[in-house]
């Protein structure tokens, strides 16, 4: 049986990743496309698929996974403790983590190319932490809830995680407050997530 919490949960996890893929797909391509200077819409592009990270992610999806999520499958399979710690100090890391990133991305647009490398290497490293930390789950927590959860928990977490309006996610009518957001990153940003350049 799939659980409706299970199904959003590695939506959001599909999503997150293709943003991430995009995110990287445009570090490589640079400002500078096909010979001309698009600084402005690049650096555009890279806030608000940052700013997406930021509102979305971080503060409704995992939210939801280490207050109902995580202390559900702790008390069902113990030894998933480590796991879930190592999840838990991800979920504390990724918030200031963004924050440092659009730091290091305005630095880049406002100071030069000096600033660069500093936002690639970052980047990087957060994307692979971020992909990293989204395959521990579904190998490990995900394997754990299904096999070990009870109805009533199910019934809990399948309320909690269907009123999620990820606003990348065509799942449910999006928020109309975050239709400028969705617009700018889907209309310029590369496949997989958007229409713009590769």
């Amino acid at each position: 049986m799939q659980h409706e919490a299970l199904r959003v949960i590695r939506e959001e996890h599909a999503t997150l990743a293709a943003m991430l893929q995009s995110l990287m797909q445009m570090v490589r391509r640079g400002p500078q496309a096909d010979g001309k200077d698009d600084a402005e819409l690049y650096f555009d592009v890279l806030r608000a698929m940052l700013f997406y990270i930021d509102e979305f992610p971080e503060k409704h999806h995992h939210p939801k996974e280490s207050d109902l999520l995580f202390p559900r499958v702790a008390r069902v399979a113990p030894h998933t403790m480590a796991t879930i710690d190592q999840l838990e100090r991800d979920h504390m890391r990724g918030e200031p983590r963004v924050r440092e990133l659009m730091h290091l991305l305005m630095a880049w647009e406002l100071l030069g190319d000096t600033r660069k490398q500093a936002f690639i290497d970052e980047v990087t490293r957060y994307v692979e932490f971020y992909l990293d930390h989204m395959r521990l789950e579904e190998s490990v927590i995900l394997p754990e809830a299904e096999r070990c959860l009870t109805d009533e928990d199910w019934h809990a977490l399948n309320a909690a995680f269907a009123t999620n309006q990820d606003p990348l996610n065509g799942r449910i009518p999006r928020d109309p407050q975050f239709d400028r957001l969705f617009t700018r990153i889907v209309m310029r940003a590369p496949a997989p997530v958007g229409l713009g350049q590769p």
